[in-house]
């Protein structure tokens, strides 16, 4: 991966490392927050993203994962981009689960990946297929975590 220091996903609703907002969470209106990238690599022709929970009780939890996000520098608050396409999530749906963690508190980790190319899945895919589909394509990652305990 080149240009690993200069690709970054952060969000304007929260800094990284701080609380989920209630907003976002199922507590909330349980939408998507708003995510910006910056220093996109040059040769990239895509964005995937993933949203997952490692503290889960029966494993990493996906709840959201999106391809073909067309070289945009913003997502904003409960969208996905035109062109984008959204895969299958732990809960079995092509959508934004929000957060809802059962005990304790929960790490929740946006993964953004830089592709040099534009991922042939379709919205049947899981986390699995989207990391064999990524396999040999990534110029660039990076990551934002929020923290989310339960209410």
């Amino acid at each position: 991966m080149k240009n690993q220091s200069m690709f970054r996903l952060s969000s304007p609703a929260y800094l990284g490392g701080a609380q989920y907002p209630d907003k976002y969470a199922c507590v909330g209106l349980g939408i998507s927050p708003p995510l910006e990238f910056s220093g996109i690599p040059e040769g990239a022709k895509s964005l995937s993203l993933v949203l997952e929970d490692p503290d889960a009780p029966d494993g990493t939890y996906v709840h959201w994962i999106m391809w073909n996000i067309p070289l945009v520098s913003r997502i904003r608050e409960d969208s996905v981009p035109e062109g984008a396409l959204q895969g299958v999530n732990t809960a079995g749906t092509n959508r934004y689960e929000s957060p809802c963690p059962p005990y304790g508190t929960h790490r929740y980790i946006f993964s953004a990946y830089a592709l040099d190319t534009v991922l042939s899945l379709s919205p049947e895919a899981e986390r699995i297929d989207l990391d064999k589909a990524m396999n040999g394509h990534v110029l660039a990652s990076a990551a934002f975590i929020g923290l989310r305990s339960k209410k």
